[in-house]
């Protein structure tokens, strides 16, 4: 039977030749999800080098937090988008687990993360869940957790408010739409630990702002650093 899925594996591949998940291209052989180009050319914010840094800048301006990185600037209607829209919303959700081991290697290796304990990623309203299948920032984190060499922890936050798309939902009502729509599940999980909050996009910051003021409200002596997979350069004031 292993003989014919082999068999089969191969035809299917020579059919249907794996393509870059951005520009579309094959990939050569040893070259996973991403060609080689794409990667050395993707537009990196090199923000987990910088304490300071506009990501942590526009966060750290309403909690209290570590550290803050984004990776990739999000730039409209690139094949970046799509990959980030192919793993959020057509369930190719082993992208996300590749672009967080990418990430997670960036952040050992930019050194600002060495004293993380622990990995939560952002959760998902369970209704949400169940009709999406997946939450893709526990993808993103179990691949960051992965390159980090720490845990990543699920049920320490939880989502108890259905809340409608921040990206659908006027600037101005944000904050009011995820106001009290966090609560944490496992305090002990937290508590003393240094935390990496982990989400796929970040916008106005009011969704990681509600899940930061939760863990802090629950576990005061936890320590709350940020990763997010992407952000716009128009949301951070530096569009050019």
């Amino acid at each position: 039977m292993s003989i014919l899925n082999s068999w089969f594996s191969a035809l299917w591949s020579l059919l249907y030749p794996p393509s870059c998940a951005v520009c579309g291209e094959p990939l050569a052989e040893g070259e996973e999800s991403l060609c080689t180009l794409c990667r050395v050319t993707a537009p990196l914010t090199g923000f987990w080098r910088a304490y300071d840094n506009p990501v942590f800048e526009k966060v750290a301006a309403f909690v209290p937090i570590e550290r803050a990185s984004a990776m990739l600037y999000f730039v409209r209607g690139s094949g970046w988008q799509r990959l980030i829209h192919s793993f959020k919303y057509h369930h190719r959700w082993r992208l996300a687990y590749t672009m967080g081991r990418w990430y997670g290697a960036l952040l050992r290796d930019g050194g600002l993360y060495d004293d993380v304990n622990v990995v939560v990623p952002l959760p998902l309203h369970p209704w949400k869940r169940i009709l999406r299948g997946y939450n893709q920032s526990e993808y993103l984190a179990e691949g960051i957790a992965a390159s980090l060499g720490v845990p990543v922890v699920r049920g320490a936050l939880r989502r108890h408010r259905h809340t409608s798309s921040q990206a659908r939902t006027p600037r101005r009502e944000r904050a009011a739409n995820v106001a009290g729509a966090f609560s944490v599940g496992d305090e002990a999980a937290l508590a003393g630990r240094h935390v990496l909050l982990v989400d796929d996009v970040l916008t106005t910051g009011s969704t990681l702002t509600a899940a930061v003021e939760a863990m802090q409200a629950a576990a005061p002596d936890c320590r709350v650093s940020l990763a997010v997979l992407a952000v716009s350069r128009r949301e951070l004031g530096i569009d050019r």
